[in-house]
């Protein structure tokens, strides 16, 4: 059976989740701050994306920086989990390494256990972790439903070689979804070239998503 495509969109507030909408949108990813590359919204703000009728993945990112956690920031994106669960959304978008570049498995396995029930996502931490195709397969047991990644290069495009070698090494154990600089000039080349299905942006013009871009795309997948 054909994989249907999808764009998930990245969201930074509440006007873009509309246009997302507004433009097609299979999801969104909704976070805030998005200048220091997005962290957990607030409650108000998850509950009414979450109530504009789109599946809303939420990004459990308690601070800028790296993705090396300590205990109450663990504890934080626990909570942060819960409360995405409890105001209902469709799932959650988490990541966590070690000082070592290596996935941080115990609290990759505590936020998974929390989000029970939940769509996982494990976001762009692994563009910079030490050993991607092991990290692959710790990911996929952990249990996690999706990876967001750029194939550790600065945009989707640059990293089809290993997104494309990532969607291989996964066999449909797990959504290999393409992110970073997707335009509706390049999403159907790096969906060709790397064998996804499902593809992440922000298309945004004048800081937020722009209808006619995630409509753009929204095309060009259903071209494929």
């Amino acid at each position: 059976m054909r994989n249907e495509m999808k764009l998930e969109v990245c969201c930074g507030d509440l006007e873009s989740v509309r246009a997302a909408k507004e433009g097609g949108a299979h999801r969104i990813e909704l976070c805030r701050d998005l200048d220091v590359d997005g962290l957990t919204p607030s409650a108000e703000m998850m509950a009414e994306a979450i109530g504009m009728g789109i599946p809303v993945q939420v990004l459990i990112r308690p601070r800028e920086g790296d993705f090396v956690y300590d205990e109450t920031e663990v504890q934080s994106m626990l909570d942060d989990v819960r409360l995405a669960k409890r105001l209902g959304a469709n799932g959650v978008v988490i990541g966590a390494l070690k000082c070592d570049g290596s996935i941080d498995q115990e609290t990759i396995r505590r936020l998974v256990d929390e989000a029970t029930g939940l769509s996982i996502t494990f976001h762009r931490a692994f563009d910079v972790c030490a050993q991607p195709e092991e990290a692959l397969e710790q990911i996929v047991a952990l249990g996690c439903h999706r990876l967001l990644t750029s194939g550790q290069a600065a945009t989707a495009e640059e990293g089809i070689p290993l997104i494309r070698r990532l969607v291989e090494l996964s066999a449909g154990r797990l959504v290999i979804m393409p992110g970073a600089g997707v335009s509706p000039e390049n999403a159907s080349r790096i969906l060709s070239e790397t064998g996804a299905h499902e593809i992440h942006g922000s298309l945004r013009r004048n800081g937020h998503t722009d209808s006619e871009s995630v409509k753009a795309v929204c095309n060009a997948l259903l071209s494929k």
